[in-house]
């Protein structure tokens, strides 16, 4: 539970930390993301979870 709150904290600090220093870079982001069809979203999200899960598995077999 610790190791959970502890990602969460730095996932809430980095989206913060974008969000005060480059808001307008943000809106735009998202302007790009909403004009992206269903699918490529998907895919992104796919491919995002694919990778976040890559790290946690090379994390946790470096790390103990």
């Amino acid at each position: 539970m610790r190791l959970l709150l502890l990602v969460l904290g730095g996932v809430f600090a980095f989206e913060g930390l974008l969000l005060a220093l480059a808001p307008k870079r943000i809106e735009e982001a998202m302007a790009l993301f909403a004009r992206l069809t269903v699918d490529a979203r998907r895919g992104i999200g796919l491919g995002a979870l694919a990778l976040g899960v890559a790290l946690i598995g090379l994390a946790r077999a470096h790390l103990g």
